[in-house]
């Protein structure tokens, strides 16, 4: 659902007030964009020294209270924990009788869809799923980065529309998501954004050890046009010695690699037989020169380097 097409006002929420339980990196940057849609934060619950800096800094003058004290207080809660801490987190809150009737509890995990609220929906309230395909720092930079930043949305049909108003309040694109499909979709993203920072972090280390001064600034343009090609033409972008067959340069890589950062070379391997597959499915490996590639990609051995030196 694109921007462009605002709910009707009917389906707007109206101003709420609002709370978070859990200052982590997410919760106090949503509860500020909210701020800025109109809504009131209200209360915020966080238990380390860091957590409640980031709450101070982003949601300034807003009280630190326990969760169940931020449920009393707001009409809209936030339950931004860690993934494996939420189930427990909804239990407990729902059995102390801390969740009211009519209130709207969201939670911002990927993994789980709107099934892990069960408890507070027995409880009265109405559960929302709403994940931001974000990667988030604890700062006001999060607020911006929401415009045009794609949610996940998972809710009852009856509060669809409520879950979507929300997102676009907030700047971003809601894409509705399944509740069985949620933990595929989730691994897609930590497969693309949690395993991109790895990378660009390994490879800024080699350039290092290479003796490349600046390697931030020699990776930006290149893993710009990358990400772009990528995202416009999918494995049709794909580029480099493996995609091209030659298997000496590869072997080489590895020869490397072992030499100087022998913790990469499993990874290196693995990205590298990945990106082989994709390349001759889609034609543009040639099956004559796959073979020679793959076997230094399934043995890593002295033989097959030692040609490439």
């Amino acid at each position: 659902m694109s921007t462009s097409q605002q709910p009707d006002p009917r389906d707007r929420p109206a101003r709420l007030t609002v709370g978070v339980v859990g200052a982590g990196r997410v919760g106090p940057a949503l509860a500020a964009s909210l701020q800025l849609a109109g809504h009131r934060p209200v209360a915020v619950s966080g238990v380390s020294d860091a957590s409640r800096r980031r709450a101070e800094h982003l949601l300034p003058g807003v009280p630190l209270v326990p969760p169940a004290e931020v449920l009393a207080r707001s009409e809209l809660v936030l339950l931004t924990v860690p993934d494996d801490a939420l189930p427990g987190l909804v239990e407990g809150l729902a059995e102390t009788g801390a969740v009211r009737p009519g209130q709207l509890l969201v939670h911002t995990s990927g993994r789980y869809g709107a099934k892990v609220l069960d408890p507070a929906l027995r409880a009265g309230a109405l559960p929302l799923a709403l994940h931001p395909a974000m990667t988030f720092t604890g700062t006001p930079v999060d607020v911006q980065r929401l415009a045009g930043c794609s949610f996940g949305v998972t809710a009852p049909e009856e509060l669809r529309l409520a879950a979507e108003a929300l997102v676009i309040e907030m700047g971003g694109e809601p894409e509705w998501i399944a509740e069985e499909r949620r933990p595929l979709y989730h691994a897609a993203l930590a497969l693309g954004a949690n395993h991109l920072v790895t990378l660009v972090a390994q490879s800024m280390e080699l350039l290092r050890e290479a003796g490349v001064a600046a390697p931030d600034r020699m990776l930006g343009p290149l893993l710009g046009a990358a990400l772009d090609n990528a995202l416009r033409s999918g494995d049709a972008a794909l580029t480099g010695p493996v995609a091209r067959g030659d298997a000496g340069t590869v072997a080489a890589h590895v020869t490397e690699l072992r030499r100087h950062a022998p913790q990469a070379v499993a990874g290196y391997l693995a990205m590298a037989r990945a990106t082989a597959d994709r390349a001759l499915a889609h034609g543009l490996l040639k099956p004559e020169l796959a073979e020679d590639l793959l076997g230094v990609l399934a043995t890593g051995t002295d033989g097959a380097e030692g040609e490439a030196r």
